[in-house]
């Protein structure tokens, strides 16, 4: 009996083909032009690294999403990345370490999970992003913010809108103006992310119950989380937020959730995730963080990372392509004229191919294109 299951692809895996496949080579490309357009240099690090470099660069890191293997050649352990933004860490820490800061870079690639979750079974995803290594300012929080907008527009995303989080702020708190015992605060986290009031009392939180009703549409919720008077080190924090929401000027709708924790392993004091209109589920997240490494490399940075597979996938055959059949014996002066000026064309190989069959919507007819 014949095995019918030697071309099926591991659970979570896909092929993207035409017309996928060419939506996301337009979509990568729209969205890394507009970051090379703000000074951002494209670095491209293998698909495998060591396991532990890969774990060991950022806090928060997970191995177990990682897919690991061992090295025949070096016997050390392996790991296909997850998240291209550790490698972009290294590359600054190693390699680049005495280029000037701020030093802008960008990448584009696949990452591999060990497996997908429920709403998001694909273990395979497209990841495009930036980084400015060596600055964590408002300033750079702002850049990143707007160009990570201005990316996902360029690729087809609309309406977008953008949450705000202080990922450290349950931690300056409880270390200042509402302290914690330290075996409370993972508790007061825990409950704060879930949204459960009385669950937070009783985990020692009662002083932060403010915080889950500073949330929603940015101006408001910023207006109630200065109103908690929380000190000095979250006043600077507001400030920020302001500057930053002041940066968008009108580009996307700003919501605020200041004690969100989900997607933000290793951010420090500021964290965005960024959505759009008929797109399921976040589109990509961002904020400042901390480079480390055990060679004693300590450097903070502020970057975004974005995952357009949504949009590759509501975007696929909505942009017509002109095809232009070209039949044995053509123009071949005419034909590369017209590719310059945005054809796409298909070469008759022998009498029996046909137009219509190939995709084409015109046929070369002497020095120009024909309706099929």
């Amino acid at each position: 009996m014949q095995d019918m299951t030697h071309d099926l692809l591991p659970e979570g895996l896909s092929d993207r083909l035409p017309p996928l496949a060419a939506e996301a080579m337009r979509v990568t490309r729209a969205m890394t032009d507009v970051l090379a357009g703000h000074g951002y240099d494209p670095v491209q690090p293998p698909m495998v690294e060591f396991e532990r470099s890969l774990a060991s660069r950022m806090a928060g890191t997970k191995r177990n999403r990682m897919v690991r293997f061992v090295d025949p050649a070096s016997l050390r352990t392996l790991a296909l990345r997850s998240d291209m933004t550790v490698q972009v860490g290294r590359i600054a820490a190693t390699s680049l370490k005495d280029a000037a800061r701020p030093l802008r870079l960008s990448y584009a690639g696949q990452v591999l999970f060990l497996k997908g979750d429920g709403l998001e079974p694909e273990r395979e995803r497209l990841q495009v992003g930036a980084e400015i290594i060596g600055n964590d300012t408002v300033a750079a929080a702002a850049e990143s913010v707007a160009v990570a907008i201005e990316a996902l527009k360029a690729a087809g995303a609309h309406d977008v809108s953008v949450d705000f989080t202080l990922p450290d702020l349950v931690d300056t708190l409880a270390g200042s103006s509402l302290p914690l015992p330290e075996s409370a605060v993972s508790a007061v986290r825990r409950e704060l992310d879930a949204k459960d009031a009385g669950s937070l009392v009783a985990a020692g939180g009662k002083a932060y119950l403010p915080l889950l009703y500073a949330t929603g549409p940015f101006d408001s919720a910023i207006e109630k989380l200065a109103a908690i008077g929380a000190g000095d080190a979250v006043a600077s924090r507001i400030e920020g937020l302001k500057q930053i929401a002041a940066r968008i000027d009108g580009a996307a709708r700003l919501t605020l959730d200041p004690t969100e924790r989900h997607g933000f392993e290793y951010q420090s004091w500021f964290g965005f995730t960024i959505y759009a209109a008929g797109v399921r589920g976040a589109l990509g997240r961002g904020g400042t963080y901390r480079i480390t490494s055990e060679g004693g490399h300590d450097e903070v940075a502020t970057g975004f990372s974005l995952y357009p597979d949504p949009l590759i996938a509501r975007g696929a055959g909505s942009v017509k392509v002109e095809r232009l059949f070209l039949p044995l014996g053509h123009d071949r002066d005419a034909a590369k004229r017209l590719r310059t000026i945005g054809w796409h064309t298909v070469a008759a190989l022998d009498e029996a191919d046909d137009a219509a069959a190939l995709g084409c919507t015109h046929v070369l007819d002497g020095k120009e294109p024909r309706e099929v």
